[in-house]
């Protein structure tokens, strides 16, 4: 038997000349395993494309735009604890060792100098509005179990608001712990600051059966199901975690499409060994400058949430270190904004880098807004 994989297996962004692949021999039964392994994966992805292509909202414009807090801060009372009814918190291990995408030996890392965790924490909260059996939105938290407490409070105080324009929906909130350390040729640094989708597939094909299959979890929720549309499917982070947040929907928008970023590390902390480099030297740099990937891409089907505060990090550096978080942060919103995204940015005075005043203050607001429009299908 030969075999020809088919154009539609490649990429998108290359054409079908550069594929050319000559025909393989290949034995009856192998080839019907690998079409069985093929079918599936295509049913995977049109399943996912079809939730969201016969899915349809109207978030309209209310709370987009640009918008200055401080210098004086204070805590959103939907971000404390009301005294209303609290959902179930469950949290498990993954070890690096069993991932297909980020097993924690990397050749961009140097784990004599970075340590390098050899399993990460993975802490879920089910609010108790969540109906077991229904396919349920979803929160991913990066570097988990960060803004978890406060998400926590939001989802017991706003999915039982009767205000339509101050509510949420029973979202599963599931924060994931990074692989280690910080910077280039670290584990965290590869997981969030690396131009691709292995992160988005990660969270996709690894973390989320992984919460699905857990036992305790299972025991008390046995028809709970995540949903497969991308629209019901949020992130947030900080610093690289912001980065990422953004990095998962530009690369997999038809996974992930609210997307929440606070302090969001878009400079070039990208490893210099990495083979994303090739096409993308300046890493998350380049979504604003460089190649401009904002302004020169078509728009993508993103609700974007993006921050930084006055004195983030290294506020004063010169643009050509390609380092300056606040430079990074405003020219950001301002391409999203260009390119006419539903975009809320957030300037913070007289904070740092991830403030907690600015979540303290600003964090239910920024939920509100970002899952504005989204209704059960």
């Amino acid at each position: 038997m030969l075999l020809r994989l088919p154009f539609t297996a490649f990429p998108k962004d290359c054409s079908r000349e550069s594929y050319r692949l000559p025909l393989i021999p290949m034995p009856g039964p192998l080839l019907q395993k690998l079409l069985k392994l093929v079918s599936l994966a295509a049913l995977l992805a049109s399943a996912s494309a079809g939730a969201a292509e016969s899915y349809a909202e109207n978030p309209g414009s209310e709370g987009d735009g640009e918008f200055t807090v401080g210098p004086e801060y204070t805590t959103d009372k939907d971000l404390t604890d009301l005294g209303n009814p609290k959902g179930k918190s469950f949290e498990f291990t993954m070890k690096l060792a069993d991932s297909k995408i980020f097993h924690g030996d990397d050749k961009t890392l140097e784990p004599e100098k970075k340590a390098v965790r050899t399993e990460r924490k993975i802490f879920v909260y089910v609010p108790v509005a969540y109906k077991d059996g229904t396919a349920a939105p979803v929160l991913v938290i990066h570097d988990g179990p960060g803004q978890l407490k406060l998400v926590r409070n939001a989802l017991d105080n706003l999915t039982i608001s009767k205000d339509p324009k101050r509510s949420l929906p029973p979202f599963i909130a599931i924060a994931v712990e990074n692989g280690g350390n910080d910077g280039k040729n670290s584990e965290r640094g590869l997981e969030y600051d690396t131009m691709s989708d292995r992160l988005a597939r990660f969270i996709n094909d690894e973390v989320f059966p992984a919460v699905l299959a857990n036992a305790d979890i299972k025991a008390a929720y046995p028809q709970l199901a995540l949903t497969k549309n991308p629209w019901g499917r949020a992130v947030i982070g900080c610093s690289s975690g912001g980065a990422a947040a953004l990095t998962m929907g530009w690369f997999r928008p038809d996974l992930f499409r609210r997307i929440i970023a606070y302090s969001g590390t878009f400079v070039d902390q990208q490893d210099d060994d990495a083979a994303e480099e090739a096409k993308y030297p300046l890493g998350a740099w380049e979504y604003h400058s460089g190649m401009k990937l904002i302004e020169t891409s078509e728009p993508k089907p993103l609700r974007i949430f993006t921050h930084v505060s006055e004195n983030d990090l290294r506020s004063k550096d010169a643009e050509d270190t390609h380092h300056n978080w606040v430079m990074a942060g405003q020219r950001t919103a301002a391409a999203l904004k260009a390119k006419g995204y539903h975009q809320r940015f957030v300037f913070s005075k007289a904070t740092g880098h991830c403030d907690g005043k600015v979540f303290n203050q600003t964090l239910a607001d920024t939920l509100v807004w970002a899952w504005q429009g989204y209704h059960a299908e």
